[in-house]
C-alpha cells in the first residue's frame, strides 16, 4: 500500500466520521468521493433550489459550483462543524455570490418616476409568513428577473438593503428604490392573481 500524507488538520483524527470521510476524499478515494457526493448532493440541491426559486434552471450549475468549491476548500476543513453544515455554508455563500452577480449585471437601476409609499406594503408580511408559497413563486416567476432576485435576496436570504448595496456596489438609496419598485410590482401581480 502506498502511504498517503494527510494534511495536518486531518491527521490523527481517525474516530470522527466526518474527518475520516474528508481525509479519504482528499486521498482521492473514489468510494469516499462517491459517498461524499451522495450524502450531500440532496441537501445542497434542496437548499440551492429553495433559494433560487423561481429560477430552477440555474440550480444545477450553482450546485456544481458548490461542490467544486467544497473540493477546493476541503483541505481546510477542521471538523469544527459537521461536514454537512460546512458544505451548506459554502452553498449559502454561493447563493449570495449568485445574487450579487445578478444584481450587478443589471443596468436597469435607472432613476424611476415611481412613487415610493413610505408604509410597508402588505406583501412584506405575506413574504415573511409564507416563505414563498406557491402563489408567491408564481408571482416571482412572472416578474422581471432583477425584481425577483432583489426580493429573494432581501426577504428569503434576510439581507438588509445596506448589505445588498455593499455587495452590489450600489447606493443604499438605489437599492431602496429598486426594492420599492419590486414590491410594488409583486403586490400588483399578487392582487391580479399571479
Amino acid at each position: 500500500m502506498i502511504p498517503v500524507r494527510i494534511p495536518a488538520p486531518l491527521a490523527g483524527v481517525d474516530s470522527h466520521p466526518d474527518m475520516e470521510l474528508a481525509a479519504a476524499v482528499l486521498r482521492k478515494d473514489r468510494k469516499a468521493t462517491a459517498e461524499f457526493v451522495a450524502r450531500y448532493s440532496g441537501p445542497v440541491h434542496a437548499f440551492v433550489r429553495s433559494r433560487l426559486l423561481p429560477r430552477a434552471d440555474l440550480v444545477e450549475d450553482l450546485v456544481q459550483e458548490v461542490f467544486v468549491a467544497a473540493w477546493q476548500y476541503l483541505p481546510g476543513y477542521r471538523g469544527g462543524s459537521a461536514l454537512g453544515s460546512w458544505i451548506l455554508g459554502i452553498a449559502r455563500h454561493k447563493v449570495e455570490d449568485h445574487y450579487r452577480r445578478r444584481l450587478r449585471e443589471w443596468d436597469q437601476w435607472e432613476e424611476g418616476d415611481d412613487a415610493v409609499d413610505d408604509a410597508a406594503p402588505p406583501v412584506d408580511e405575506q413574504l415573511d409568513r409564507r416563505k414563498l408559497s406557491e402563489k408567491a413563486r408564481s408571482v416571482l416567476a412572472g416578474m422581471p428577473e432583477h425584481y425577483s432576485a432583489v426580493l429573494l435576496w432581501r426577504y428569503w436570504e434576510d439581507r438588509s438593503s445596506k448589505e445588498i448595496a455593499e455587495s452590489t456596489g450600489r447606493t443604499g438609496k438605489a437599492v431602496e428604490r429598486l426594492l420599492a419598485r419590486a414590491r410594488d410590482n409583486f403586490e400588483r401581480r399578487w392582487r391580479d392573481g399571479g
